[in-house]
């Protein structure tokens, strides 16, 4: 089986790339601090996904949540940015066998911190844009970041496909106009939005979008 996108739109963390590790290692040293018990990876996989504002809320209380422990977090988290994280096996092939002009990064992640992984992997050369969680107003599940990324690349709704593990993923890319594909081997869930097509592992993925590049 294989879908016939032109454009290919993905999300980051449990889509392309596995941080669950780093992330609750650098939750973990936030909580140290702030003598909060420490989380287990089980539960920060369960709360990643709608920016890091949202999962330091989560992580430790909305009714304890300061400002400061966000910029806490993204400091220290800059600095285990990588220390476990790795692509999925497939991804890299994947990537491989698209031209950049035809995809597209849109994350919730921070911008800075999406550069920075990407560079490190080497992966920031097959995306013509990058957008991340504070790149504009809004944020997924809001469609603005997808209908960005589809006018960077040129791209009509019905050329394109979002591609993620959470349903924020599925409601900005079903609200741009765009198909979804769910990725059930990552972090999320659908939400109440049912994909256009669901892939159980990234090497599956690689096999529904073959491309043509070697």
């Amino acid at each position: 089986m294989t879908a016939n996108y032109k454009y290919l739109l993905f999300d980051l963390d449990g889509t392309l790339v596995d941080s669950v590790a780093d992330l609750t290692t650098s939750l973990n040293l936030l909580a140290d601090e702030l003598g909060h018990p420490h989380l287990t990876a089980d539960y920060v996989r369960s709360i990643v996904g709608d920016g890091a504002t949202k999962l330091i809320k989560r992580a430790f209380g909305p009714e304890n949540y300061q400002r400061e422990q966000l910029f806490r977090f993204l400091d220290i988290y800059s600095e285990h940015l990588l220390d476990q994280t790795c692509c999925y096996p497939g991804i890299e092939e994947l990537l491989n066998r698209h031209p950049a002009d035809h995809m597209a990064l849109v994350t919730n992640k921070p911008h800075a911190l999406t550069l920075q992984l990407l560079k490190e992997l080497g992966l920031d050369k097959h995306f013509r844009i990058i957008i991340g969680g504070d790149s504009f107003p809004e944020k997924k599940p809001h469609p603005l970041p997808v209908t960005k990324a589809l006018e960077a690349l040129g791209a009509k709704p019905s050329e394109a496909i979002m591609i993620g593990d959470h349903h924020t993923d599925l409601y900005s890319g079903r609200d741009a106009g765009t198909a979804t594909c769910f990725c059930a081997y990552g972090l999320g869930n659908t939400g109440d939005v049912t994909p256009d097509v669901t892939v159980e592992s990234a090497e599956e993925l690689l096999q529904l979008f073959p491309g043509t590049l070697s």
